[in-house]
């Protein structure tokens, strides 16, 4: 634990407590022995010590400390992102991510990149759930959207702060005067994100809290799914999608809550462009055993499910459910998709074109569960609408980095986290959901591996760097899909 890190902690959990010499020397601190950071990475004008404001009357005299990019001014306002708290007299500290007064520059890289908004959210998440409150602008370069009204609500004793530079901030985590561990959790979090925008490199005994932190932001951008919690899920929702990347295991975890869930009980099936209402739900099909033409009625996928689960928990698994036209398939039966009154004396009836039974009224069993499973990459085919989409709970499937990492090929390791690395740095937000799935980079052996990089990997990326997919990453994607090419050692043809 970094003696450094942990007095500016509980400096800036104080509040307005200004030693004599002020914010700069603890700042300082934090570089070189005995800090954090190597001690090249500290430049004098990349510190701005603003206590002496304390009590000020003028409009301006707002008491702050901050770090700044040092490529700015040596005084006056400042340009680019920044970390800076606000201290308070009675209630800690709102320790914050800026953009100063003078805008994005010199860090309009930095601010604009996808990956810097995917791990400013990630953090928000991380403070979240270790009991901080803390906040997120959705976009840090957009400075013409002033924080919400909301978000002042829940920070409420910093509004002096919130007040002037309402436009500016894009981070924010409120520092507990009264809890130092907490307060230690909430300025290390946002000095280490800061520190790798940075790069700045991080001094050896401090190096496994870093890296430590930084995984976690990287499981909340890639959240491992198991069957367990899939399962749990599913009981309580009734009806779940699991979406996401190609080559993420949706398909073959479905199976597995089947079998280890369901003791095996359950029925798979597969929509395309060409599955109909009278396969899914009922229809008509002709009577082979009579000599005249006659039509018997044909129960679809969904009531065969329907009637075997009468004698117990059945799952009814859908590989690739938004490659059918779902309005179509489902007909009047999506009204039945309401997982609160399945089961109850709610429950939704239906009459059904033909009667099965003698009966034609048909509604979901208290037994049968629905899971679904949808590539979230497929761009030739339309998304879910929003009435059917409200009726189903759907869980994200992307890509399991230990997974990769645990079969042991260093090759597929590095190809694979440099890819994941291109995509959650430079994609836009639609973009992530093209990252190709862990399943790319299994393998026996490294010649396998090298195979299923060059027959499958490769041709995915060439077709999303036709298709333009990635947009402006693209640049980025073409240089590692040559680096990817060079490594697995034949040059071929784009």
């Amino acid at each position: 634990m970094s003696d450094a890190l942990s007095s500016i902690a509980e400096f800036i959990r104080t509040g307005l407590a200004v030693p004599p010499r002020g914010a700069r020397p603890i700042l300082e601190a934090l570089f070189g022995s005995g800090g954090r950071y190597q001690k090249r990475h500290l430049e004098a004008d990349m510190i701005r010590d603003a206590f002496a404001l304390a009590g000020s009357e003028s409009d301006d005299g707002i008491p702050f400390a901050a770090l700044i990019n040092s490529d700015n001014p040596p005084s006056g306002p400042y340009g680019g992102a920044s970390i800076a708290w606000f201290p308070t007299k009675d209630h800690g500290s709102l320790l914050t991510l800026v953009v100063g007064t003078r805008g994005l520059s010199p860090d309009e890289g930095l601010l604009t990149r996808p990956g810097h908004r995917r791990r400013t959210a990630a953090l928000r998440r991380y403070l979240n759930r270790r009991g901080l409150q803390a906040w997120s602008k959705p976009d840090p370069a957009a400075l013409g959207v002033q924080v919400p009204e909301t978000a002042i609500e829940a920070f409420i004793d910093f509004e002096h702060a919130w007040k002037k530079y309402g436009y500016q901030i894009y981070c924010a985590v409120s520092v507990p005067r009264d809890d130092p561990e907490r307060a230690r959790i909430a300025v290390q979090a946002l000095f280490d994100l800061y520190a790798y925008e940075r790069r700045w490199q991080v001094l050896g005994d401090c190096r496994g809290e870093y890296d430590q932190f930084h995984a976690a932001l990287l499981e909340d951008l890639f959240p491992r799914v198991e069957a367990a919690e899939v399962n749990e899920h599913l009981r309580r929702r009734r009806f779940v999608v699991l979406q996401g990347p190609p080559g993420t295991g949706k398909t073959r975890l479905a199976e597995q809550v089947r079998q280890q869930q369901f003791d095996g009980r359950g029925m798979t099936i597969q929509f395309h462009p060409a599955v109909t209402y009278e396969d899914f739900v009922i229809g008509l099909s002709p009577d082979p055993e009579h000599g005249t033409l006659r039509f018997g009625v044909r129960p679809g996928y969904l009531l065969q499910a329907a009637q075997k689960s009468l004698d117990g928990p059945y799952l009814l698994i859908i590989d690739e459910i938004n490659r059918a036209d779902l309005g179509r398939v489902l007909g009047e039966a999506v009204y039945l998709f309401e997982a609160d009154e399945v089961g109850t004396e709610r429950a939704r009836t239906v009459q059904l074109a033909h009667a099965v039974a003698g009966s034609k009224e048909f509604s979901i069993p208290e037994n049968l569960y629905i899971l679904a499973t949808m590539n979230t990459a497929d761009r030739s085919i339309a998304g879910i609408d929003l009435a059917i989409r409200r009726r189903f709970s759907f869980v994200t499937m992307m890509p399991d980095r230990q997974v990769v990492d645990a079969q042991g090929l260093p090759l597929a390791t590095s190809i694979f986290r440099d890819l994941c690395g291109v995509f959650v740095e430079h994609a836009p937000a639609e973009g992530l959901n093209l990252l190709p799935g862990h399943a790319y980079f299994l393998a026996k052996n490294e010649d396998e591996l090298r195979e299923r990089l060059r027959y499958q990997l490769l041709p995915l990326l060439d077709e999303y760097l036709r298709e333009g997919y990635l947009g402006a990453a693209s640049s980025e994607l073409q240089a590692l899909r040559d680096v990817i090419e060079d490594r697995i050692g034949q040059n071929l043809a784009s």
